[in-house]
């Protein structure tokens, strides 16, 4: 079992409520768009680095004909996303050395994967499996504003564990995070290096802010809950023996967050995220 990244640098709950939000429908609009690709086509959609499958879960509602393949290292994420998302073919394996033969895919897909991957290895994968004029769709999540509410303020039990966490190794080496990032200019660059053509950017605005009536309750609530999963396995994902008093900490300060936004007393705290769009044709 391969669990190295769901035990030490994302949570699943983190990534599967995060991207859940990220790729509602609310925001298809601008995905559809950016994506380019025909809605009534059988496409073969392969998805890098899947996750717990939320994006899959949703480019299964936004193209109902097409068939979809996750793929991630991850032995957690990949068990999680086939008891999550049903009608999905979800395989474990590596993004560098894809257990799939040559061009076979109509479509290769991938979110926040590309700095983590060697350049040559990335795309040279993808290119090998798409098919002649198969598109290639890399997302890459590039600023965010992040303020929060009042009441979310760091408390004292919070301050107290991490300021008496010892100094891990650098997550960069120790588990290969983000080893090659690239700029605005440098990826299109770098998929055009890497044989791609037709290449083109593109930008969704993904705004989270509870607060604001045009999400309806359900969403605006799961929008404070995805935060509260990522303080709270931020804790856990460090295996500390003495996490309980932080958590129920955390934990309070969201209930507290809920009981204030149920009430109608709005905070406007907000997560509005920068999504660049790549893509390319082989």
């Amino acid at each position: 079992m391969n669990s190295l990244w769901s035990d030490n640098v994302q949570g699943i709950f983190t990534l599967y409520l995060s991207r859940k939000l990220r790729f509602d429908d609310m925001f298809f609009k601008q995905y559809r768009k950016l994506f380019d690709l025909d809605q009534d086509k059988e496409l073969k959609i392969l998805e890098i680095g899947c996750g717990p499958g939320a994006l899959a879960e949703s480019l299964h509602r936004w193209y109902p004909k097409a068939h979809i393949t996750g793929i991630d290292r991850d032995t957690k994420f990949i068990e999680f996303a086939k008891d999550m998302v049903p009608d999905i073919t979800f395989v474990e394996g590596d993004a560098t050395d894809l257990p799939f033969a040559d061009n076979i895919f109509d479509v290769t897909i991938s979110n926040t994967v590309q700095e983590h991957i060697e350049p040559s290895a990335f795309w040279g994968e993808q290119r090998r499996v798409l098919k002649p004029g198969g598109v290639c769709l890399c997302l890459s999540t590039r600023k965010n504003i992040k303020c929060y509410a009042d009441c979310l303020a760091t408390t004292d039990a919070e301050t107290e564990f991490w300021s008496n966490r010892p100094n891990d190794q650098d997550e960069t080496e120790k588990y290969q995070v983000c080893r090659f990032p690239m700029s605005e200019a440098e990826i299109p660059a770098s998929m055009e290096k890497h044989g791609f053509v037709n290449v083109s950017t593109g930008y969704a605005i993904i705004d989270l802010t509870p607060d604001d009536p045009k999400y309806p309750a359900p969403m605006a609530e799961a929008m404070i809950e995805a935060d509260r999963q990522c303080a709270l396995e931020a804790i856990r994902l460090t295996h500390s023996e003495n996490a309980e008093s932080v958590l129920s900490a955390v934990n309070s300060k969201f209930d507290k967050r809920i009981r204030l936004y149920r009430a109608g007393i709005k905070q406007w705290d907000t997560t509005t995220t920068v999504i660049m769009v790549i893509r390319g044709v082989k």
